[in-house]
């Protein structure tokens, strides 16, 4: 067996002077026995690589993949670094490095020399005061990272606090972004107990360290955060586009004990009409645990139920746990399959590793060899079969029970077989942080096997940087609380800057039981995440929309109806996300840098994609009236369509207002003010947004009724845009979709509407389209090449509607005062 720590470098001599030398892409220093180099990828996306004993680790990664590492720009050498077409490298005489843009404005700085104690090491960055932090996946704390301290190590954390750390996920990324906008990041490659410290120990410093591994980051600039977080996401991979039933809402709990329960819970779901696509089936559903088995006592035909609730419009997802039960000689076919090919982690003695969890005495597969990976994705084959739709790995980082550490030990020997690492053993102290992700690919490339056309969906609990090539997650065992609430929006937007755009939280809370209030809130803001799962433990109260009576499940069900109404919107978002990486969920600064600066409490302010902004309570628990900062250029009311906002006097800074002569738009920002109530959820749309939604469905297998609904809110930019396709195959790739693009221009004498010519070849299942102008005052005509078209007012509403007979292709319409 090799030892994954096997040497010592020395450290850097404190007199030591660097000597630098250009390259084809970038420089390298020699600092003692320190080598430095610094290359360009892109003009924008720097990779930065110390080698401590004069020589660099292996160039691979389970993250970015060896196209992208290869990648590389010319760059113009200068005396101490080298230049891009947008950025400037200085290499100083004793290491440190600073980034500049071709302006000379520094984006990110050395604070100190590099500091290495044996295989250990410290990055010292400066850290201005105007400057925000954010990213680092699903960790606790606040929504802003200045002043806090993180660890990286995947840890099976149930009933987590909003202080706890570290729990499921290691994402070495962040984004620094400045009271003025301008954004950069940093993403640290590697896969040992990392450390990331905001000015917690020491102030106004940034540190980043740990005990092992290759020092290579990828310097990642802007300006915006935006580009930032596409740029990572072409680093680490896009998410693939999701199945739109994905979108739908999804019941679920831990567990449904039989099929006759599975079968209640559908027929009530059905019979009170409340919209969904996915049940869920926990662990209780396998024999005694074990995976890929059934309990065939309390689910007596599984295929037939999955048949039975597909006739329904219900897609089934079952979960698939990691851990395989330890089981020789009794004809339990995952493990004598696995022990033929010797698929397990091994002890340091050489013997299988075996530890107990659910089933009791297990085994772990060993994912990071390819040959382990294909077996286990094989393994699926008997689900598919069933008609399951998507798999769950949990319990993924790895958790073990009946241990301190909840994992196993640090000296575990796993094999690395794969992607273009040289082939060898490494401890588990290297491997832990990536074992939930190699879990999660082996999952979906095993589905992607055995179902070539359709797209392949997977929930992860633990993962790392570019875990979103391959699955969804979710936030973990969160409690019922108003905290967790509040905790679960702040979450969520770190992981879509970290490139996890599918990701959810538990609604209602895992552990514990939810108040009535609490629960409704949760499913109106739950109803907004990118993924809307109700799951609750075993030995909680039960949590489905009805369990609080007529008045809460009227609400409940209303913003189910409501996400069900946005699908069109929603789905748009997805396919963005696959080809930019741009986030579902985003912080609002993300579009509207001067969000920053606002006054208002934003700590649960989120935005749908960039045109609406939904603003729940900042305390959701509490009844105070609460201001809400609408960024600059005129915002409309979800749910009355009217015009919102107040604009401030100028003496108020940065969200002053003014209202601008054309189209009504703000300038400068405005408030409004809220005063919470139950059956509500503040929602605002960006003037300047074509809206697309449809009419409610029980589920995405049902096809919408009457014509497709676009919501226009002229303003500044005014665009929209309709994506569809088949929802659940390949077909998209190969031409199989339908994309358009629709603008709008407020003229002297009301406003244009222009379709673009759509793209691809699918038809989609709307034939009419119902076209409402929102802000609208006096009467109105509608022209087509000329020719009026019927319209209809509404002074109350501040509105002009009409109805095109059939779907567009390119074309334009007028509306006149």
């Amino acid at each position: 067996m090799l030892s994954a720590v096997t040497a010592h470098a020395q450290v850097v001599p404190p007199a030591a002077t660097a000597t630098v030398t250009p390259l084809a892409n970038g420089a390298e220093a020699h600092l003692g026995e320190t080598l430095i180099t610094v290359v360009a990828l892109t003009d924008d996306i720097l990779r930065v690589r110390v080698g401590r004993a004069g020589h660099l680790d292996e160039d691979a990664s389970w993250a970015v993949s060896p196209a992208v590492r290869a990648q590389r720009v010319a760059v113009t050498a200068t005396s101490d670094g080298f230049s891009t077409s947008a950025l400037i490298v200085h290499l100083a005489a004793d290491g440190r490095l600073t980034v500049t843009n071709r302006a000379g404005k520094i984006i990110t700085a050395d604070a100190e020399p590099l500091k290495l104690d044996g295989r250990s090491f410290t990055l010292k960055k400066a850290m201005p005061l105007a400057e925000h932090y954010f990213g680092m996946g699903d960790k606790t704390g606040t929504l802003d990272r200045r002043g806090y301290s993180y660890v990286d190590w995947n840890t099976d954390a149930f009933g987590f606090l909003s202080s706890s750390d570290p729990i499921y996920k290691s994402i070495p990324f962040f984004l620094g972004v400045g009271g003025d906008g301008g954004s950069y990041g940093i993403f640290l490659d590697n896969t040992w107990r990392t450390w990331f410290d905001f000015g917690h120990r020491e102030e106004n410093t940034l540190a980043i360290g740990g005990p092992d591994g290759p020092i290579d980051y990828y310097i990642i600039t802007g300006p915006t955060t935006a580009e930032v977080v596409r740029r990572y996401t072409d680093l680490t991979g896009k998410a693939p586009l999701a199945p739109q039933w994905s979108l739908g809402y999804q019941q679920s709990r831990y567990s449904y004990m039989t099929a006759d329960e599975v079968r209640q819970v559908a027929n009530r779901l059905r019979a009170d009409k409340i919209p969904t696509d996915v049940l869920w089936l926990d662990i209780d559903y396998q024999d005694r645990n074990r995976p890929f088995t059934v309990n065939t006592q309390s689910f007596p035909n599984l295929p037939g139920l999955i048949s039975d609730l597909g006739g329904k419009g219900f897609k089934v997802f079952t979960i698939t746990d990691l851990h395989v039960a330890h089981l020789p000689g009794q004809n339990y076919a995952p493990y004598d399959s696995g022990a033929a090919i010797d698929a397990f982690v091994h002890r340091r003695d050489g013997q299988t590793y075996v530890a107990p969890v659910w089933p009791g005495p297990s085994v772990f597969p060993d994912f990071t060899s390819a040959k382990v990976r294909d077996w286990w994705g094989g393994l699926f084959k008997g689900e598919v079969n069933m008609g399951v739709a998507g798999a769950w790995n949990d319990m993924n980082e790895p958790a073990v029970f009946d241990t301190p550490t909840k994992t196993m030990p640090l000296d575990t020997v796993h094999y690395i077989a794969s992607d273009d690492f040289a082939t060898r053993n490494a401890s588990h102290a290297e491997l832990h942080n990536v074992y939930g992700m190699e879990n999660a690919r082996a999952t979906y490339d095993g589905l992607r096997r055995l179902r070539p056309d359709e797209r392949a969906q997977v929930m992860t609990r633990a993962s790392y940087a570019g875990g979103q090539r391959y699955s969804v997650t979710w936030t973990g065992d969160n409690s019922a609380t108003w905290d967790h609430l509040r905790l679960s929006v702040q979450q969520i937007i770190n992981l879509g800057l970290s490139g996890f755009s599918y990701s959810a939280a538990d609604v209602s809370g895992f552990a514990g039981g939810p108040s009535a209030d609490l629960l409704t809130r949760w499913f109106e803001i739950g109803a907004f995440y990118p993924i809307f799962r109700d799951h609750s433990a075993k030995g909680t109260p039960r949590v489905e929309p009805w369990v609080d009576g007529p008045v809460h499940e009227a609400i409940r069900r209303h913003f189910i109806e409501e996400r069900y109404k946005l699908l069109p919107y929603l789905y748009g978002l997805a396919e963005l996300n696959s080809r930019t990486g741009d986030p579902i969920l985003r912080p609002v600064f993300y579009d509207y840098p001067q969000a920053l600066t606002m006054s208002c409490d934003q700590s649960m302010t989120f935005t749908l994609g960039k045109s609406l902004l939904v603003a729940p309570p900042p305390r959701p628990e509490s009844p105070q009236s609460y201001d809400v900062c609408l960024p600059a250029g005129g915002w409309f009311d979800y749910w009355t369509g009217k015009r919102a906002g107040t604009p401030q006097a100028a003496t108020e800074g940065p969200i002053q207002s003014a209202t601008q002569a054309t189209g009504g738009a703000r300038a400068l920002g405005d408030t409004v003010s809220e005063t919470p109530r139950l059956d509500t959820l503040p929602v605002f749309v960006r003037a300047g947004t074509i809206l697309p939604r449809q009419a409610v469905v029980q589920s995405t297998a049902d096809t919408p009724q009457g014509p497709l609904q676009l919501d226009i809110y002229p303003g500044p930019d005014c665009m929209g845009s309709l994506y569809f396709d088949d929802g659940h195959s390949m077909g998209f790739t190969r031409g199989q979709f339908f994309r358009q693009q629709i603008r709008c221009v407020t003229t002297p004498t009301g406003l244009k509407v222009t379709w673009n010519a759509p793209q691809g070849r699918y038809k989609p299942w709307w034939h009419d389209i119902t076209v409402t102008v929102h802000g609208w005052t006096g009467a109105g005509k509608v022209t087509r090449s000329g020719r009026s078209l019927a319209s209809h007012t509404d002074a109350a509403a501040e509105t002009i509607a009409f109805e095109l007979a059939t779907a567009p292709g390119a074309t334009t319409l007028e509306i006149l005062k």
